[in-house]
């Protein structure tokens, strides 16, 4: 079967995978003093991190709507034979269930929650992808993929909780503790949600490098495909510290580095780098 690709643009994936795969990404919408504009298309990290830096208020990201997907259903559908979209977890956002409503209009149209974000979400698209080449029919194809959604792990360090206290993820008592400290909280996905599971003390870069050492201590055994080194423009020593670990590790075939879009750019900041893999 002709089967298209489809995710919302949380999805971090690197261009050439999504021209690899004909990848098609959705874009979610940034809220900007009362104008909507289409992350990666209107809208850059640079522009997210430009207006705080400026005074103005905070982003606010809002799913891809109901008749977003429709219209995008109905164009893909048209040209192959079944459609799977890929979408951010259902904790964080309405996108997937957003999908599952607008699917209801169609046959062999697919929505799939990946329990995650970020490249975490690219894993699980690039996955589907793979299976679609291998030959297997939709249904088949999304079955294999909810299982696989538990085996990602996705976590990351932000510098700083100055954006996920103003986006309302963190209280003001422990942004400030946490600020004084030099706290950095590692925060991982776990059944689709958000959590702080430990907290670095000391310089960013070092933080890092000792929170990918323990990521591969935690995970001995690594699906060993592809790992992922994410930030929306994070300081480069810290982000060479941790692709350095991740590659010097020998676990896997490629390590990318991600720019981030403007999901994760809104919610955690410009320091903020996560890593991203599928473990076994």
């Amino acid at each position: 079967m002709n089967i298209k690709i489809l995710s919302d643009s949380t999805c971090d994936l690197p261009p050439e995978l999504l021209h690899r795969y004909d990848i098609t990404l959705l874009p979610i919408s940034i809220e900007r003093n009362g104008e909507t504009l289409r992350d990666g298309i209107d809208m850059t990290p640079a522009d997210v991190f430009r207006q705080v830096v400026e005074g103005g208020p905070l982003c606010r990201t809002s799913a891809v709507n109901v008749g977003e997907f429709v219209e995008h259903f109905r164009y893909w559908r048209a040209s192959y034979d079944a459609v799977i979209c890929v979408t951010l977890s259902a904790e964080m956002s309405s996108c997937y269930q957003n999908a599952c409503l607008a699917a209801q209009e169609f046959d062999q149209v697919y929505a799939v929650d990946s329990r995650n974000l970020s490249s975490a979400q690219g894993i699980i698209v690039l996955d589907a992808a793979r299976l679609v080449e291998s030959g297997l029919p939709p249904q088949t194809i999304v079955d294999r993929l909810n299982k696989e959604t538990g085996r990602i792990q996705s976590s990351f360090l932000p510098d700083r909780l100055d954006y996920l206290y103003k986006g309302g993820r963190c209280s003001a008592v422990a942004a400030l503790g946490a600020n004084l400290l030099h706290l950095k909280p590692r925060i991982e996905v776990v059944d689709g949600r958000m959590g702080v599971t430990k907290k670095y003390r000391g310089s960013f870069t070092h933080c890092m490098e000792q929170y990918a050492r323990e990521l591969l201590e935690r995970y001995p055994r690594v699906r060993g495909d592809i790992c992922f080194v994410v930030h929306p423009d994070a300081q480069e020593d810290a982000v060479r510290a941790s692709l350095r670990v991740m590659r010097e590790s020998g676990r896997f075939e490629q390590v990318f580095e991600v720019r981030t879009g403007c999901t994760v750019a809104c919610h955690c900041g410009p320091n903020t780098i996560g890593i991203m893999f599928v473990s076994l």
